[in-house]
């Protein structure tokens, strides 16, 4: 199952951003959850976001920057649904999610593909603004899509996408759960 999400802003306040992503390492914290990263187009940002607050070690034992092809198989995606799906869809995320939280023995496990102003010379299926993101629990593993309106900088584009992404765990992996 894939979720679309609308992007309709067209830019982010990377101050509102950080707030954002400090309060959901709080909330991380408070909940005794951990979480882990596959990062590709975002190039690490989610992971970072989640060090800049103190205490962060108790839920981000490690992450991954996979921004190759080759990088994301040897992290375990199965190289089979990158041949199958291309490394920009849902499938890749999804495996992506599910490969980074199943390395670390994270609760949350968030994977990350897409192409941001440009096409990717490497990959066919590049298509500028089109990104897929997945979040992985033991319980389940959901894909999103997201077309991602022009930015200004490849910082703004990473900032938009971790804004998105945040809203999705704290909306999907957060709300009503307890402390473990």
């Amino acid at each position: 199952m894939t979720t679309e999400i609308k992007c309709t802003s067209a830019s982010v306040n990377e101050k509102q951003v950080r707030d954002k992503y400090q309060d959901l390492t709080l909330r991380l914290i408070a909940l005794g959850l951990q979480i882990t990263t596959m990062e590709s187009c975002t190039s690490g940002l989610i992971a970072s976001l989640i060090t800049d607050t103190e205490g962060s070690s108790a839920v981000l034992k490690g992450a991954f920057v996979t921004y190759s092809n080759e990088a994301k198989v040897l992290q375990g995606v199965p190289a089979s649904i990158i041949e199958r799906h291309g490394v920009y869809s849902v499938q890749t995320a999804q495996a992506m999610a599910e490969a980074c939280r199943r390395t670390y023995g994270a609760h949350i496990g968030v994977g990350v593909t897409g192409s941001f102003g440009n096409v990717d010379p490497n990959n066919d299926d590049s298509t500028p603004g089109e990104v897929f993101f997945a979040l992985a629990t033991p319980n389940d593993t959901v894909g999103y899509h997201c077309t991602v309106p022009a930015q200004s900088s490849r910082l703004s584009y990473k900032l938009y996408m971790a804004n998105i992404i945040a809203d999705a765990i704290i909306e999907n992996c957060l709300t009503g759960t307890k402390s473990r």
